[in-house]
């Protein structure tokens, strides 16, 4: 039986993840913050406690506290080890970028070397992020250069560099993934699409009368989370670390994304918007879309489920937990898509 750790396991990305590898046979370890008040949401559906010898075990952890990363690295002697914590809210990073670099850039650190002085027979994937990418000319391949527009984005790109340095000179296996924009029902409620996606379901619940957002120009490559965790785990069983770009190949505006949305319901989404401008970033990033030729060769992966898809599937999860009557296009489209789904929760 593997073992893998996941770094960030209630996140969106580490419970799809997470999910997945129990159903390939893994024994699972996350890694969680110790917190007043549990935020194990998305994970509970699989979480078993540890009398009933499940195959999920859940540790207390943070990527600031290089001698508990380092222990339980030690410890537990994973076979893979997948980073997905992060402090990853870009406009949030402008007010916390010393608390975003401690997580992100120097977390990295702190895994690695923690691999350096346990196990060069670990794998590990670190999560890097398209925001590298910043103002560059789109597509974005594996050979566009960076340039990062946030302390977020900051973060991730020197946590990019490290990985690529610690495998280079220690000879560790270790990869990055950089990775467009992905959703689900499971994504953060302040992130911008499924602030969207719940807003829409409560106005239509009648529970809540305007949307406030920010730009609405920005242009994203969206894809469906669950398909992204599979290929990281792809990453992982190649015969040698490397770099993948992940997206779908398209590019649509926060504009377009209201309109789908709002379509798909029957309303027109200038009635209910309204412009706040501290939602706005001091930076911004105008447009991001994938190149995905090399992961799409070398992985064999094309993503099955784009953006039209992705609304209806968030729009229909959202509406089904306020007791409204489901559209339904959604499920549709995952059962065509996905009939023998590994997942097991929206």
């Amino acid at each position: 039986m593997k073992k893998a750790l996941i770094i960030g396991i209630t996140g969106q990305d580490g419970s799809y993840l997470a999910e997945l590898l129990l159903n390939y046979g893994y024994e699972v370890h996350g890694i969680i913050r110790r917190s007043s008040s549990f935020n194990t949401g998305r994970i509970d559906h699989i979480f078993q406690d540890i009398h009933e010898n499940g195959n999920l075990r859940l540790h207390y952890g943070d990527l600031t506290d290089a001698g508990q990363i380092s222990s339980l690295i030690y410890k537990l002697q994973p076979d893979e080890i997948y980073n997905l914590g992060a402090q990853s809210h870009v406009r949030v990073s402008f007010d916390m970028p010393e608390y975003t670099s401690n997580v992100v850039a120097l977390g990295t650190t702190r895994i690695l070397e923690a691999m350096r002085h346990s196990n060069k027979n670990m794998k590990l994937y670190q999560a890097s992020s398209s925001e590298m990418y910043g103002t560059t000319a789109s597509p974005q391949s594996e050979e566009t250069p960076f340039h990062p527009r946030s302390p977020y984005a900051c973060s991730k790109t020197y946590a990019y560099w490290m990985v690529k340095n610690y495998r280079e000179g220690y000879g560790l296996f270790a990869s990055n993934g950089i990775l467009f924009n992905h959703e689900s029902p499971r994504r953060g409620e302040t992130f911008v699409t499924r602030k969207i996606t719940m807003a829409l379901a409560r106005i239509l619940a009648k529970k809540q009368e305007k949307l406030y957002l920010g730009n609405l120009y920005g242009k994203r490559d969206w894809g469906f989370a669950p398909e992204y965790v599979e290929v990281m785990w792809k990453i992982l069983q190649q015969k040698n670390p490397d770099d993948f770009v992940l997206g779908t190949g398209e590019t649509h505006s926060i504009n377009e994304f209201l309109k789908t949305a709002f379509n798909y319901v029957g309303l027109e989404f200038e009635n209910y918007i309204e412009i706040d401008p501290r939602y706005f970033r001091p930076t911004e990033v105008e447009s991001l879309v994938a190149d995905t030729q090399k992961a799409n060769k070398k992985l064999n992966w094309k993503p099955k489920i784009k953006f039209k898809d992705i609304i209806k599937i968030m729009i229909d999860a959202d509406m089904r937990k306020l007791g409204l009557e489901v559209i339904g296009e959604g499920d549709k489209i995952l059962e065509n898509k996905f009939p023998n789904k590994w997942w097991q929760k929206d």
